[in-house]
């Protein structure tokens, strides 16, 4: 039998990297039962974590979907990576769940990415809880990092649970709720609820006050009741909880350390009584009133099963040996056997009904954003708002003559990360790989290597210059050239002129009186047209000139259009030579969200790579700083912005417009251009 939606919780946990979020994860699977030993990233022995590449970084690189039983209730865990390089799965599992689970260091605090993630789970309306881990390490702190929540997330963050003892010496959690204590299991399973201890009475009285204050709030007649004296029930109190988080009236903070599994009962019960069902919350996209709909969010290419499709049900009943439509690719999909996923391993299940979220191998033309309904139906694809690739560079494979293997294996990784970008750049002739950060990229390439054999080698890409021309100018063409026989004569004039902006290009036909037949002219363009894609500074395409030809000549037996496309290349050239050509060059706009102490170091940085600020934005704890830079200087940012802010740094960019290279950078660009051709020539 399906589970019923209200029976289930869907949960995304989200968050910095580096924080907890999948041993936190291993932790709530090994207290429910659904694993017998708590797992490791140590030993790389957690559920999340199973490739080989994680285990090796320590780090999730993918997210990672588990389920587990807790109160009769289902509950979906999607543990998304959290560094910024990766975070395509956590914005594709905000989409598909009710709930979202912010873990965040006792030591850290609020970090970049948990920000972030807040402000993309606040536009889904979703409900949010927040756990404080790593409680045992020196200088935690849950007082420091509950202040923290609350002013750089929202004051409405408020305690469910508080540790008992600091540090090293943290003993256990109270459960403020509930009324009750958990001691600290040192790794194994939590036992059951015991007294609280009489030396936190104070502390726990004072922020189960607090509590119940914000709770009453969300029911008029709990407050009543409440301000009268009464005492309240824990059931009552629970479900006004339950319906203040889900209208996002109230966001609860529990804590403990995941290493020791200490906190996951209470943060279990949490879950059950805080986060909406399906069915309270109703579907998270909205599509067509068909019977049967589910929404495709992450694509695995597992070398072993080939593609599996990891999807939501958003109404209706997705059956094995069933068929389905896609109407992106207007093809019938044939659903062979679905798929529990519990990390790398599969069980498989009859059928998964409303708001549960499931998997299924080898549908044919199914991809990441797709929707499968049971007829096909015109449809807007529901939007994943992934970040645009910000990293690029030129791949090139080791061996000769796996171009196409090289470019076949990357679109298949594409098809797992949206995120990662292959394209030709049309002016270089480069294959550019493009993603999130360096460290994305390099993954990439690793996993070509490991999943489909084949060795590629990165390099920093070729800024993709341009040439124009400053001034007006005005030359001739003249080819003539005499063979036995026939000879080839074309003779044009030519007057350049450069374009408002830099940009575009314009051929104006100017001739009076046939001095060159109308049949020839349109091959002074081509020609022309052609010279232009190797200016003469650095061999970069020429942009932002009109040509206007105004004068010629022909012979009535030797002129061609290949002689005339000559002429019209040699009168551009000549003409080029006397217009003041200038180099110009791609800027980035560049926004880049960094810690408060760093912005005087990032902000040194930039003006050392020639950039322009143009505002900062201060934001609880990090500046959001916006500048305008030459593509030439952030080739490598990546790895400069990490030193500076210590990984905490952030940002994005998009190309802006073309400018004039400043007089000294282009005449190094020119002279090294030169040097290159000269022994291309050798």
């Amino acid at each position: 039998m399906p589970v019923e939606p209200g029976k289930i919780r869907n949960l995304a946990v989200v968050g910095h990297r580096g924080t907890g979020k999948t041993s936190l994860v291993d932790a709530m699977l090994f207290q429910s039962g659904a694993i017998n030993r708590l797992g490791s990233i140590d030993q790389g022995t957690t559920v999340g974590d199973w490739a080989e590449d994680e285990q090796r970084r320590r780090m999730s690189l993918s997210a990672s979907l588990s389920h587990l039983d807790w109160q009769g209730r289902k509950i979906n865990v999607l543990d998304a990576p959290g560094d910024a390089g990766f975070v395509g799965d956590a914005v594709a599992a905000l989409r598909v769940v009710e709930g979202a689970l912010f873990v965040v260091s006792g030591v850290m605090g609020v970090e970049v990415q948990t920000g972030r993630m807040w402000q993309r789970a606040e536009r889904h309306g979703l409900a949010r809880v927040s756990f404080v881990n790593m409680l045992d390490r020196e200088r935690a702190d849950f007082f420091r990092s509950l202040d923290a929540l609350q002013a750089q997330l929202s004051p409405r963050c408020v305690a469910v649970h508080l540790p008992i003892g600091a540090e090293h010496e943290l003993t256990g959690i109270v459960d403020l709720l509930h009324m009750c204590a958990y001691m600290s299991p040192e790794g194994g399973r939590e036992t059951g609820p015991t007294e609280i201890p009489a030396e936190v009475a104070d502390q726990v009285e004072d922020y189960r006050t607090r509590l119940l204050d914000e709770v009453v709030q969300a029911d008029e007649a709990l407050m009543e009741r409440y301000l009268e004296g009464e005492e309240l029930g824990v059931a009552e109190v629970a479900h006004a909880l339950k319906e203040a988080v889900t209208r996002g009236e109230i966001f609860p903070v529990a804590c403990g350390v995941a290493t020791k599994n200490l906190g996951t009962t209470a943060l279990l019960d949490l879950i059950v009584e805080g986060v909406p069902s399906p069915a309270k919350k109703g579907e998270p996209i909205e599509v067509p009133n068909t019977s049967t709909a589910a929404f495709v969010f992450k694509t695995i290419a597992d070398p072993f099963a080939g593609r599996i499709n990891v999807f939501r049900v958003l109404h209706g009943t997705i059956s094995s040996d069933s068929t389905l439509a896609n109407p992106r690719s207007h093809s019938k999909e044939r659903v062979g056997a679905l798929l529990m996923l519990q990390g790398k391993e599969h069980t498989q299940a009859p059928e998964f009904a409303t708001g549960d979220i499931g998997a299924v191998a080898k549908l044919k033309e199914t991809a990441t954003g797709d929707l499968l309904l049971d007829h096909e139906e015109p449809v807007e694809l529901p939007q994943i708002d992934f970040p645009a690739p910000v990293m690029s560079f030129a791949v090139t494979p080791k061996a000769k003559g796996d171009e196409e293997k090289v470019a076949t294996s990357l679109r298949r990784l594409a098809e797992e990360d949206p995120t990662l970008e292959l394209r030709r750049d049309p002016q270089t002739g480069e294959q550019l790989l493009s993603g999130l950060s360096q460290m994305h990229v390099e993954v990439a390439v690793e996993r070509l290597r490991s999943r489909f054999n084949v060795d590629v080698e990165l390099h920093p890409p070729r800024v993709p210059y341009l040439e124009t021309i400053r001034r007006e100018s005005r030359a001739q063409g003249r080819y003539k050239k005499q063979t036995g026989g026939r000879g080839q004569f074309g003779d044009c004039h030519v007057v350049l002129e450069p374009m408002e902006g830099h940009s575009g290009y314009e051929f104006v036909d100017q001739i009076v009186g046939g001095v060159i037949p109308q049949g020839f002219r349109p091959a002074v363009d081509k020609g022309i047209q052609e010279a232009m894609q190797h200016g003469d500074l650095a061999g970069a395409p020429v942009q932002g000139v009109r040509v206007r030809l105004v004068d010629g000549s022909y012979h009535t037996v030797d002129s061609s259009e290949m002689a005339f496309k000559i002429a019209g290349s040699m009168a551009f050239k000549a003409a080029y030579e006397k217009a003041d050509p200038v180099l110009l060059e791609p800027i980035m706009e560049l926004e880049v969200t960094v810690p408060d102490e760093a912005v005087g170091a990032v902000n040194g940085d930039l003006n050392s790579r020639r950039g322009r600020l143009h505002g900062m934005e201060p934001a609880g704890g990090t500046t959001t700083i916006r500048a305008e830079v030459p593509m030439s200087e952030i080739l490598t940012y990546s790895q400069s912005l990490t030193s500076l802010t210590g990984g905490r740094g952030d940002y994005h960019m998009h190309f802006l417009r073309y400018e004039e290279v400043p007089a000294h950078i282009a005449q190094k660009l020119i002279t090294e251009t030169k040097r290159e051709r000269e022994e291309a020539r050798v």
